[in-house]
């Protein structure tokens, strides 16, 4: 029985605006696309600014240093934080699973642009946890964070599923027991869910 579901949050419960923002970055600046986004996402870990051992200003820092871009933290930061749009199916999921009585938690690897974006468009109200890699200090290439999600919601492995949209994060979930879904569209998660009964 399934009683807890963990959500990803950029790329599942909203659109992927890291992803999105880095590519918008890099065109502005005559960057290839995708070396620039596998360059800063690198960063955002080598740094240690995503499990929040690290200043923003550190990240940014090290970004133009490897990369050459221009532009202020602030700048640089809302190219990103504008392209995550929440997405109200998901809230409303989330939403239908706490009143069937599962935990619906998120469990995300994120900065502290993540309390920001739910300053801006609350949702953190529609779950029961969120899981934080800039507070938990562990981010999700360390699979010790799904178990310990799992713990701290009082669940076994097997009774929780992992909804992530990164095919990485699902097989380290997976390899610690967890049951998951790659997400690739909603339509197909909500396809998913209903095979596993909910």
């Amino acid at each position: 029985m399934i009683r807890a579901v963990l959500f990803d949050f950029g790329g599942v419960i909203a659109e992927e605006g890291f992803y999105r923002g880095l590519v918008a970055i890099a065109e502005e600046g005559g960057l290839q696309p995708d070396a620039f986004f596998r360059t800063a996402e690198d960063l955002i870990h080598e740094t240690g600014y995503v499990t929040g051992r690290a200043t923003e200003a550190a990240y940014w820092a090290a970004v133009r240093e490897k990369t050459g871009i221009t532009g202020t933290d602030a700048y640089l930061r809302e190219q990103i934080l504008s392209r995550f749009v929440v997405r109200p199916e998901m809230l409303s999921l989330a939403d239908r699973l706490r009143a069937s009585g599962r935990n619906a938690s998120i469990l995300s690897d994120q900065t502290d642009w993540l309390d920001e974006l739910d300053r801006r468009s609350p949702f953190s109200r529609h779950f029961d946890r969120v899981y934080n890699s800039y507070h938990l200090h562990k981010s999700k290439r360390d699979d010790g964070i799904f178990t310990d999600a799992c713990s701290g919601l009082g669940v076994q492995p097997a009774e929780a599923l992992l909804v992530d949209d990164n095919t990485n994060n699902i097989a380290r979930a997976a390899g610690r027991g967890l049951l998951t879904i790659h997400f690739t569209d909603a339509p197909q998660l909500m396809r998913t869910l209903a095979a596993f009964g909910l």
